[in-house]
């Protein structure tokens, strides 16, 4: 289910890049930054968006 969400975040990226947003804020509010949720960022910054 992480390498999922990796390739998610990739794919967030990649829409992104198409939409010319270069950078964006990831607001956890609070909860734990692990799993998923860190394989999903660190997927969208593979694929070269700033967070």
């Amino acid at each position: 289910k992480t390498s999922a969400s990796k390739e998610i975040g990739k794919l967030l990226a990649a829409r992104a890049k198409k939409a010319k947003i270069t950078s964006a804020v990831f607001d956890r509010n609070g909860y734990m930054y692990h799993g998923r949720v860190k394989s999903l960022a660190d997927g969208a910054r593979e694929g070269g968006l700033v967070l």
